[in-house]
């Protein structure tokens, strides 16, 4: 029997450029997740202010997200249920008001609520328009009064 000559395959070196690759390829989807989520916080991100810091710094924040706190003044609800269209004053503990505007619907508990948290921007007029309106209505969440066994009875 001739000897024939068997092959063996070959085995392939190891490539070291498939490492740099694979961390090339791993530090650009990081930098691609770092980005996405600087983006999103600073296209939801919102200040926080009273009534008295939107009034004192009105000019110079006109058009950003806004997110302001204070009380609803009873008596100033003007509610257009046509245009949907709710239009109302809040103000804080110094006194201070501003106009808020919101295009929604009317909230069914607004009547009800003595304090809001609006969210949207400061207009050139002086008025806020609201994007986000929430209320606290504290009569819906004060504790019952307790009734002792001895009431109870009676």
């Amino acid at each position: 029997m001739t000897e024939s000559a068997i092959t063996q395959p070959q085995i392939a070196a190891k490539n070291p450029n498939k490492k740099i690759k694979f961390i090339i390829g791993g530090a650009l989807i990081f930098v691609a997740v770092i980005a996405l989520v600087i983006t999103s916080i600073d296209s939801t991100g919102a200040y926080y202010m009273t009534v008295a810091e939107l009034n004192n710094d009105a000019t110079s924040l006109a058009g950003q997200k806004i997110r302001v706190s204070g009380g609803v003044v009873q008596e100033s609800e003007d509610w257009d249920p046509v245009n949907l269209m709710l239009k109302f004053n809040m103000t804080d503990e110094t006194g201070e008001q501003v106009l808020v505007s919101f295009h929604g619907s009317r909230p069914s508990n607004f009547s009800q609520a003595t304090e809001a948290i609006v969210e949207g921007e400061m207009l050139s007029d002086g008025s806020f328009r609201a994007d986000n309106l929430l209320l606290k209505c504290p009569s819906r969440y004060e504790e019952a009064p307790e009734v002792t066994q001895f009431e109870a009875i009676k």
